[in-house]
């Protein structure tokens, strides 16, 4: 199943972390060298070279501190950099005759995958449009050390002269189509109150949230003996939010219950250690003489009944004994008698932990609820410096219908401080104060066209760059700076199956998403203060659609599933509306999950598709659990064939409520999607099975959504 925020932001845009210590820790280092008084053009210096003096040589010479380049003599902007490119084979060819200059293979968009060899069908991936002067299709990339951020912030076009600025606003490979428009439709809501961005504040929102780490990860060691489950203050924060009804948009700050049942669950189930997946006999048998030397301690380090650690206390020493006497006992042996120490020992061990572990989750809820006051409290200061008010009375909402478009914030952003960019071999790099966040060519494209189509209080693009800043920087404090970390929590969907959904249920809305892997341009995501100058409409959960067709694919935390279902059924419930959601969620069934339950007992489902595992992948990784699809839809809004071929809707009221655009007059209702295709007997189909349900004549028709999703499997 994928995940809609698909996949992981941070592998979707190869985001990754830079602090001051750490930024150049992969580059060779050089001796701190002597600056001389600097008499070098701006363009050089913003481009990162300083002038030197070398005591060996005993003459000067420039240093680029963003790439430890040096060279004797006064280097010239646009030189190809000789540390990457030591050929020159990236450098801005030479003009030919005529004055005409030979394009750059860089400047050509590279395919996606080897399967584009192949002519394209009708639904292939369209090319995002930059509107940038004619002139600049044709003008070469040349190869630069860094690249001033200042330029690209010009008046939504950039002129002939920055070709750098050109080039880096035109993606390479495109794995998204923002020419497709929503047919999802909104009662028109009030801008929200949520306080604007500032680099300032979401600075120390990133200190606070890695001390935070920090702290539950010396708890864990402490009280525990172990390391935190991997991925669990990710989830925690996930689970949190969920109920959370504080101001901060990452750290939670009022929530019920203070315990955090997935915090809980995950630290429990690693007590008294965390068991691994064993492939050998002496793994086996050294697992279980560890899981039964842990039990041992924690039972006799802790206040439990005499019952309890009776119980412990002979199971530990039979399988000691055990142990001792049976030395020709096979992995499948060992791990029998694993078992079996767990279900004895199992809930006496837990009794004995319980009350450690919900002091962990606690005190780590009121730490963060510690650190919201201090992020408020200096938000709220930088407002009352530039005179902004932090109370603004809301706007009274106008009870039409429209097509959704990006949330709106009612307070006015304040004046932002500048933030530098260049580039390093395709990538990105945009730093504030020693941060750095990093992003990829193809992906800060996209999310300069993202802010172009959706941004409505910054014509000039000034605050672009510190709010891409702020964008990058949330995304890598929500999902970690480990290595790998976060990667785990989302899957996203390969581009086909967009095509296919749009294609044959018309759908043009991701209901989970960011703005750097969301496949269409209008899509939710779990922050607004920072996605929705990227086109994002808010979380889920607060959005209420009245018609349209959604994807969601939800992160993979149980809670958040949930909710999303509870969210699903309220919507189709209340609605009158062409309305449904194609949902992607793990087949987890030991033990099975409260949303998938529900999900196959609503009476809203119109059909399950189960994909095997190994027979289908998510983009950039290959898939080891099975997904679960399923359409839910309202029962008057199903969508059948007519005998003429043409779609309509089984028993569906039409609405008297026209629909409005946001600044437009009023357009006829969205038309629904077109019929899906029927399915091909068995002995035709390709890949796998589909689950059918004998069904009688005229019912709907069951979707195969699997074709799909195996048509194309894509590694990234």
């Amino acid at each position: 199943m994928a995940n809609e925020n698909h996949g992981s932001p941070r592998e979707e845009a190869s985001l990754m972390s830079h602090s001051p210590g750490t930024s150049n820790q992969n580059q060779p280092s050089s001796p701190k060298p002597i600056r001389l008084v600097q008499d070098l053009p701006d363009e050089l210096v913003q481009a990162g070279w300083e002038k030197c003096w070398s005591k060996r040589e005993n003459r000067p010479y420039y240093f680029n501190r963003f790439t430890n380049q040096s060279l004797w003599e006064m280097p010239v902007l646009g030189q190809h950099d000789v540390i990457s490119d030591p050929l020159g084979l990236n450098a801005a060819p030479m003009p030919v005759e005529g004055g005409v200059t030979e394009t750059a293979p860089e400047s050509k968009p590279r395919k996606r995958r080897l399967s584009e060899d192949v002519q394209p069908s009708g639904n292939s991936v369209k090319k995002a449009r930059v509107d940038v002067p004619g002139t600049l299709a044709a003008q070469p990339v040349p190869s630069s050390p860094s690249i001033p951020g200042t330029p690209i912030l010009k008046l939504c076009g950039i002129s002939p002269e920055d070709k750098q600025q050109a080039a880096l606003l035109r993606p390479t490979e495109v794995y998204w189509d923002l020419d497709i428009q929503t047919n999802a439709v909104i009662k028109q809501r009030t801008p929200s109150e949520v306080l604007p961005l500032h680099p300032e504040v979401e600075l120390l929102r990133s200190q606070l949230i890695l001390k935070l780490r920090q702290h539950y990860r010396e708890l864990c060691q402490q009280r525990e003996g172990i390391d935190p489950p991997r991925e669990s203050f990710n989830r925690w924060m996930l689970e949190r939010k969920v109920v959370d009804k504080g101001t901060d948009p990452l750290l939670p700050s009022n929530c019920e219950p203070v315990v955090s049942p997935s915090m809980f669950r995950e630290i429990m189930n690693d007590i008294p250690i965390r068991l691994s997946r064993i492939k050998f006999r002496e793994e086996a048998k050294r697992l279980l003489f560890k899981y039964a030397e842990a039990a041992k301690r924690l039972i006799e380090s802790r206040s439990a009944s005499p019952d309890s650690r009776k119980v412990v206390k002979w199971n530990v020493e039979d399988t000691f004994s055990w142990l001792r006497r049976d030395h020709s006992a096979s992995k499948e042996d060992y791990m029998d008698r694993l078992e079996h120490l767990r279900k004895q020992c199992g809930p006496h061990v837990s009794a004995a932990a319980k009350d450690s572990v919900e002091g962990i989750c606690s005190k780590i809820y009121h730490i963060s609820l510690e650190y919201v006051k201090r992020i408020r409290e200096k938000h709220l200061a930088i407002l009352k410096e530039h005179n902004i008010s932090a109370e603004v009375e809301a706007p009274e909402g106008q009870d039409r219908l429209v097509y959704c478009y990006p949330v709106r914030l009612a307070i006015p952003s304040p004046p932002v401080p500048s933030v530098e960019m260049h580039v390093e071999n395709n990538v990105a790099c945009v730093r504030y104060k020693g941060e750095m966040v990093k992003v990829s060519r193809n992906y800060f494209s996209k999310l300069w066209l993202l802010y172009r189509y959706s941004c409505i209080d910054d014509s000039g693009c000034e605050r672009f760059l510190p709010r891409v800043w702020c964008l990058l920087r949330r995304y890598q404090m929500m999902f970690g700076v480990g290595l790998y970390e976060g990667t785990g929590l989302q899957g996203a969907l390969p581009v086909h199956v967009f095509e296919v959904l749009h294609k044959l249920f018309g759908v043009s809305f991701e209901c989970f998403a960011s703005p750097l892997n969301c496949y269409f341009k209008q899509y939710c995501s779990a922050f607004l203060d920072t996605d929705g100058y990227f086109g994002s409409r808010g979380p889920f959960l607060d959005f209420f659609p009245i018609s349209g067709s959604f994807e969601a694919n939800p992160p993979f935390c149980e809670e958040l599933m949930d909710a999303m279902v509870s969210h699903f059924e309220k919507l189709l419930e209340s609605s009158n509306e062409p309305l449904s959601f194609i949902v992607f969620i793990p087949e987890w069934r030991d033990p099975p999950t409260p949303a998938l339950i529900r999900m196959e007992q609503s009476k809203f489902k119109r059909h399950q598709l189960i994909l095997p595992a190994f027979d289908h992948e998510y983009r950039k990784r290959r898939c080891t659990t099975k997904p679960c699809t399923t359409l839910l839809s309202s029962s008057c809004k199903t969508m059948q064939a007519s005998p003429s071929g043409s779609p309509r809707l089984s028993g569906c009221r039409s609405s008297s409520q026209p629909i409005s655009t946001q600044d437009g007059p009023s357009v006829p209702p969205v038309p629904p999607p077109p019929p899906p295709p029927p399915l091909l007997p068995p002995q035709q189909r390709k890949i796998g099975r589909v689950a059918e349900s004998k069904a009688p004549a005229g019912s709907p028709m069951p979707i195969d959504l699997q074709r799909a999703a195996c048509s194309d499997r894509q590694q990234g």
